[in-house]
């Protein structure tokens, strides 16, 4: 059984998975709350300066090092029936020094592991099992990638698990072939799929293009890349059902989707509501409610009840994340490294914001009520998002109305000592809500 780290004791709770780079982490979303801040800026003084500004532990119920318990950097990962799959990433080379992990180009893969280094394996970990006694065991499973991918791009679409090859960290390192491909879990088997247009055959430098991003819309995979020979960045698709790549242009503006769907944007629908995304524009999180038909104007909500407005000073940001809790429930998580010259906090500290919250519609914002106003509404603009009500009539409301009630469940700003020395970058989250009488009856069946 690999070794672990313990964390908070307790039964367990529903629990948030996040992986990073270099480690596993479960929270326990029963510990969090809502946390107060005074903004200190008519005091001319940074918040994070202040004496009186309290940050909180990360309430971890269980934290496993990948990398110091011998398996690979930047995995990736995805859950499926109360299993937790790991695939992809890189193996440091043996006896490296922890501190250099977080810089893996200067550490150097262990070239007996997998591919020169890079892993094709899939661990698993099974989480019906898991409660305050047991270990995090990871174990690898029967099937293989037909090829190993660092720093993979995972989702799941329609059922299928796609992969898709990310940017290694030795930029010498060819990518091994197919660097596409997708699982079945029904008959547990990979297929190759076409290899996309930058990762071009014959290439002897694989980051010539540079993967930054991904967003998917419905069947299609949108892939942001920035070409290292040009200085330009590529957008390019990937339809699960017509299997071919499309080359979308270098502006955003000219892609055939909503702007807040593009991957340089990180979102996601609110479960139950199938026409309300939620997304980061910035540091910002908002609301978009898409139109039920392209003559309607998307609208846009500015989410000020669990937005971290003392976030936006001071701080370097890192990629914030939204994930999926339940029914009409949703989560945004916001990493950060803080620059703070006195005060409560080191120097140089990670944090992390975190915000927890229940989405309902108003009554005005059907999509009906959409389509009987829409020759009166103006068109949004996601820079000028007002969250002022203002009705016409019965049937039209202006589109700078507020279109959701927000319930904040809990907000706060953590330390990321869990994270280490890493920076605290976030790979990937993912809710599991553990079931405690299904838990029982298991065990008691084994």
């Amino acid at each position: 059984m690999k070794k672990t780290e313990m964390a908070l004791e307790g039964q367990p709770k529903p629990l948030l998975w996040v992986a990073t780079p270099q480690r596993l982490i479960a929270i326990d979303m029963s510990k969090l709350k809502i946390n107060h801040y005074e903004d200190t800026s008519k005091l001319k003084i940074n918040h994070y300066e202040s004496r009186d500004f309290e940050i909180h532990s990360l309430p971890v119920f269980r934290m496993l090092n990948l990398v110091e318990n011998e398996f690979p950097f930047g995995m990736r990962f995805f859950i499926r029936d109360s299993k937790l799959y790991m695939v992809g990433g890189e193996k440091p080379r043996r006896g490296a020094s922890p501190k250099l992990y977080p810089h893996l180009k200067n550490v150097g893969h262990d070239e007996l592991f997998g591919d020169r280094g890079l892993s094709p394996y899939v661990y698993v970990l099974d989480l019906t099992g898991l409660d305050s006694s047991t270990d995090l065991e990871l174990l690898k499973h029967h099937t293989s990638m037909l090829a190993a991918k660092p720093t993979p791009i995972v989702e799941e679409i329609e059922g299928k698990i796609y992969v898709l090859s990310g940017t290694p960290s030795q930029s010498y390192c060819l990518l091994p072939k197919p660097t596409f491909e997708v699982y079945d879990p029904l008959i547990e088997q990979w297929k190759p799929l076409p290899e996309p247009p930058f990762y071009r055959e014959g290439c002897s430098n694989c980051q010539e293009f540079k993967v930054i991003d991904h967003s998917v819309l419905g069947t299609t995979i949108y892939v942001l890349t920035f070409n290292l020979m040009d200085n330009f960045y590529h957008y390019y698709s990937y339809n699960v059902n017509e299997g071919n790549w499309k080359f979308l242009g270098e502006s955003e503006d000219k892609l055939p989707v909503p702007y807040h769907f593009t991957p340089t944007f990180t979102g996601k629908f609110v479960p139950g509501y199938n026409d309300i995304y939620i997304f980061f524009l910035g540091d910002i999180p908002y609301a978009a409610l898409i139109p039920s038909n392209d003559r309607s104007p998307t609208r846009y909500q500015a989410l000020n009840e669990v937005d971290g407005a003392l976030y936006h000073r001071q701080v370097t940001s890192y990629s914030g994340l939204v994930v999926q809790l339940g029914e009409h429930e949703m989560c945004i998580m916001k990493p950060g490294l803080v620059q703070a010259k006195e005060g409560s906090l080191p120097p140089c500290h990670s944090i992390l914001y975190m915000a927890t919250f229940k989405v309902e519609k108003l009554l005005h914002s059907s999509s009906s009520a959409q389509d009987r106003g829409r020759k009166l509404l103006r068109t949004a603009d996601a820079s000028d998002v007002s969250q002022t009500s203002s009705h016409h009539d019965n049937d039209v409301q202006d589109i700078r109305a507020p279109f959701l009630s927000i319930t904040c469940l809990s907000k706060g700003f953590y330390y990321l000592d869990e994270w280490g020395p890493e920076a605290s970058y976030i790979c990937s989250a993912f809710f599991h809500q553990f079931d405690l009488d299904l838990r029982k009856m298991i065990g008691s069946a084994r």
